[in-house]
């Protein structure tokens, strides 16, 4: 494989001092859904001022490594005329692009969706890879209830991911592999555990069948929580141990960082089970344990900015105080009182 060196430096980099990943890679409909709850024109020009004003925050590069951009802000320029990728290697980040084509429904399996995009794939990872992109992601989701995930659906999800990182590391970007097990459901915590357990031994299954050096990637997964509709949310250090017993069952050594998604769970929750997970395992697990988050970094920032130009200085101060508490929390030094 070309430049398999390169892409493990490149992998260790993006989970180095205890750094993590801003997302910036929602959909346009999933974008414009954000926008409109705060009643912000849902356009491309909106859309792009946004983003300009993320990747812009001061400071970003001391708790962030990288951003995963989508394809329509790879395209866009900022205010001074610079490419989103050379703004953000100018902020010292590196550039990273959401490859999959969406969700959709999962033939003869009602309730449970597939993510398209293999078609084509190796020739848009190449025109990234011109474009400077150091690395790619791919998201695949499974959610839990009556009856399902099927059989079908882990191990479609577990193929079609693994084909995306094989096509990743042959065009010389770094693949992140998100298999997402989702919040929504009143599933408990050992529950999601099982889901998630079957669908990561799977997952790596299908990474040796087809050829995927596992430290030039890294897996972005879900923590082990309940439903959001469960009578029973347990605590933080519930979270904590269900998740790393998860991954220790199901994760090679080999992997050199799993950067955990934040799914729907508030910033400070986010962070905090986060910062339980480090601060007991971090010395005992074979991984790095960092972050790839997209609502729990962004929303204060969004709810702050509103659209309206004049509050991007308070909204960046809001983006920074979130991810200072994400970097905090990769060592275990997190607290409360960082909320005040």
């Amino acid at each position: 494989m070309k430049n398999l060196e390169r892409l493990n430096e490149t992998a260790r980099l993006l989970v180095a001092e205890d750094k993590g990943l801003l997302a910036m890679d929602e959909s346009t409909s999933t974008c414009n859904k954000r926008f409109a709850a705060l009643n912000i024109p849902q356009t491309p020009e909106m859309r792009r001022m946004y983003r300009e004003m993320l990747i812009t925050t001061p400071g970003l590069n001391q708790c962030i490594s990288g951003v995963i951009l989508y394809d329509e802000t790879l395209r866009q320029q900022l205010d001074d005329g610079r490419s989103f990728i050379q703004a953000v290697k100018d902020a010292g980040l590196m550039p990273g692009i959401k490859v999959d084509a969406g969700l959709k429904d999962f033939a003869g399996h009602p309730g449970e969706k597939i993510c398209e995009g293999l078609d084509g794939l190796g020739e848009r990872l190449a025109e990234y890879g011109k474009m400077s992109a150091l690395f790619s992601k791919w998201r695949a989701v499974i959610t839990i209830g009556e009856g399902i995930p099927s059989r079908a659906l882990i191990e479609a999800n577990a193929h079609m991911l693994a084909r995306y990182a094989a096509l990743s590391q042959e065009a010389g970007l770094v693949p992140i592999v998100e298999p997402e097990v989702l919040m929504d459901g009143e599933h408990t915590l050992e529950r999601s555990g099982e889901v998630t357990e079957e669908m990561l031994k799977n997952l790596f299954y299908q990474l040796h069948i087809q050829g995927v050096c596992l430290e030039a990637m890294l897996l972005k997964c879900n923590m082990i929580v309940p439903g959001l509709a469960c009578p029973v949310q347990n605590p933080v250090d519930e979270v904590a141990e269900a998740t790393i017993k998860c991954l220790l069952r199901a994760v090679p050594a080999a992997v050199p960082g799993i950067v955990f998604l934040s799914g729907g769970q508030t910033s400070e929750l986010a962070s905090a089970r986060l910062n339980a997970m480090n601060a007991k395992y971090k010395n005992h697990v074979p991984w790095e344990l960092s972050f790839s988050y997209a609502r729990a970094i962004q929303q204060p920032g969004m709810s702050v900015w509103a659209g309206n130009p004049a509050n991007i200085e308070a909204a960046q101060k809001a983006i920074y105080h979130r991810a200072i508490c994400n970097h905090a929390a990769r060592k275990g030094e997190y607290s409360d009182e960082m909320e005040k």
